[in-house]
């Protein structure tokens, strides 16, 4: 995993990106969002109008024009609520779908980075990233460009009709609008490292709570709740710290604006009082003055407002910039063409260490003929778990390669080599989902006829009698026994009929009964049918009694190869290590 300097912040190129795709909503919303701007300027207008002709005089319009005056007004203000109600309902719209977009290209961009991305941060961290950030950048997409550049475009409209009623009046006002843009803007750059800080606290809060709730049991177990609360603590504290600065910065920019729209008001009232004293306006004139002021402090509340948004969406694009600029070492192929039938599988001198570390596999080489079932054998750390990593390409190679079907694994796609590898480990993922999804993992294609059958088969079938709504009856946390939920994942890898299957056995924690199940399933996962090859397997040996079914046994201690044969040689050579586990009979050492 590599990553790349630390990106620019761009806003642009945030907004070309998910927003683009959708030029016909943007196009609507823009119409909408003109309309209302045009409709709230054309208020006053009517107003003052109606003030300079209803007193008594010359310019005075008989009762029928001012009723009609009247109702030309309230035309425009129903109208203007119904454009105000189509420019959000669009902006929502267009907001939520880039979002949901951002979302979805997020997630995956983290789900194929390799594992040491993933071991660096805890899921509740990139949950905080792919769920919290982008969440925040919601308002972003959703109301940044109705509520500040329709703001903007407010009171530059306004600016201009009341310059060209009086320039005194406009430069006076446009240059209150200028000190005010001044003073958000550089609100802005000193608020946007606080918003990040907060961003910052509340991600290490979200990933303390998953980490220590994933570990309950332990936790209470061993007395650590006293050190989790006090943790906790410090971190919450930390987060209020954040929070209270970047909230000082959001209230000082509001006073500000408050205050200037304050001045702006006197300005426009003092002046048009002046100007209607000297007889060079006309009291709809001073009207139209205070009535357009008054209408400034809307937009320049609004972009204060989001503004503040602003910064915690910048803070959150930043960070998800960051994440989308590491990249995975690991990779994709451009494809191969499988063998049809069982692969062979070979290892050649291959070496691998992870960030930081010594070798974990020093120069291991063996091979594996088609449909042959190779148990792996050896101490906790002697690197078994990693081999299987580095066949499912969860890391990249060291030195070395490995070979499947004849087929180096790198010139393979990802989704081609994981596709024809079926897997059961000893800790069994569950979804809140139904059964029917648990086990065909999402998968609609995959008929119930043949889940029913396999489940039959592998001896769930009693178990889902039992569910009250079968196949749609939804599994829980905790709803499975341990050799059911293992069971399930047998029944997993029966739909998919890969080529090659990684037996991670765990029945040595099972009851008796259970056990017998498990190996009844192992038996007819690997000679599934006796018209066709076995599949070609690897069974990590927790139990001598497991690798009874394997062809060729591979002892690994510290990372290289201390012993690899066929099982029968190796159990008549009284010299091999593997003869000497079976006459000692002590399983402990396989752990």
């Amino acid at each position: 995993m590599t990553e790349s300097p630390r990106p620019r912040l761009d806003f642009r190129a945030a907004l070309a990106a998910y927003l683009g795709p959708q030029k016909g909503r943007v196009a609507i919303l823009s119409l909408f969002l003109l309309a209302a701007i045009g409709l709230q300027l054309l208020g006053p207008l009517i107003l003052k109008r109606f003030v300079d002709n209803a007193a008594p005089g010359p310019a005075a319009l008989p009762m029928t024009s001012l009723w009609a005056l009247a109702g030309v007004y309230i035309a425009a203000a129903l109208l203007t609520q119904g454009a105000q109600v189509g420019a959000a309902w669009f902006s929502e719209q267009v907001g939520w779908t880039a979002t949901n977009r951002l979302r979805r290209d997020l997630a995956a961009h983290v789900l194929g980075l390799d594992l040491t991305f993933h071991n660096a941060r805890t899921p509740g961290e990139l949950i905080e990233r792919v769920d919290g950030d982008v969440t925040a950048l919601a308002t972003f997409f959703s109301q940044f460009v109705m509520q500040i550049l329709g703001s903007a475009l407010l009171l530059t409209g306004i600016i201009v009709l009341i310059t060209l009623q009086d320039w005194r009046i406009g430069l006076a006002l446009g240059l209150f609008a200028i000190l005010a843009a001044f003073l958000i803007s550089r609100t802005t750059q000193i608020g946007a490292p606080r918003w990040a800080s907060e961003r910052q606290a509340r991600s290490d809060v979200a990933g303390f709570l998953e980490e220590r709730l994933g570990g309950l049991d332990d936790i209470r177990a061993n007395g650590g709740a006293s050190h989790v609360m006090d943790r906790h603590g410090e971190l919450t504290v930390a987060l209020n710290r954040a929070g209270r600065r970047a909230g000082r910065m959001g209230l000082a920019m509001n006073t500000s604006i408050n205050a200037l729209y304050t001045i702006g008001l006197g300005i426009s009232l003092i002046g048009g009082i002046l100007l209607f004293q000297s007889r060079q306006v006309s009291l709809g004139t001073v009207y139209l003055f205070v009535q357009y002021t008054g209408m400034m402090a809307n937009p320049l509340a609004q972009i204060g407002m989001q503004l503040q948004q602003f910064q915690s969406a910048g803070a959150g694009l930043g960070r998800v910039r960051r994440i989308q600029a590491i990249s995975t070492r690991i990779a994709d192929g451009t494809g191969v063409a499988w063998p049809s039938g069982p692969p062979g599988l070979a290892f050649r001198h291959v070496t691998f260490a992870y960030e930081g570390r010594g070798p974990v596999l020093q120069d291991v080489s063996f091979d594996l003929a088609a449909g042959q079932t190779l148990g792996l054998l050896g101490r906790t750390g002697s690197g078994k778990t990693t081999l299987i990593r580095l066949l499912f390409r969860l890391y990249e190679i060291g030195e070395g390669e490995i070979l499947l079907g004849g087929q180096d694994i790198r010139q393979a796609t990802l989704a081609q080599l994981r596709a024809g590898i079926g897997v059961v480990t000893q800790e069994v993922q569950l979804f809140e989902a139904s059964v029917r999804e648990n086990v065909t993992l999402f998968d609609p294609a995959i008929a119930d006829a043949r889940i029913l059958t396999v489940l039959d088969e592998i001896g769930l079938g009693p178990w889902l009698s039992r569910l009250p709504a079968g196949l749609d009856s939804d599994l829980t946390a905790g709803g499975l026994s341990a050799g059911e939920a293992q069971l399930l994942a047998f029944a997993r890898v029966f739909l998919r009929e890969p080529s090659l299957v990684v037996l991670d056995e765990a029945s040595s924690r099972l009851d008796p009964a259970t056990d017998r199940l498990i190996e009844q399933a192992m038996d007819r996962l690997l000679r599934p049918d006796p018209a066709r090859p076995p599949r070609t397997a690897i069974i990590i040996a927790h139990k001598l009694a497991t690798v009874r079914r394997a062809d060729r046994i591979l002892i690994l201690d510290h990372g290289k190869v201390a012993e690899f044969g066929a099982r029968a040689d190796l159990a008549a050579d009284p010299g091999s290590r593997f003869s000497g586990l079976l006459r000692s009979g002590i399983e402990g050492v396989l752990t």
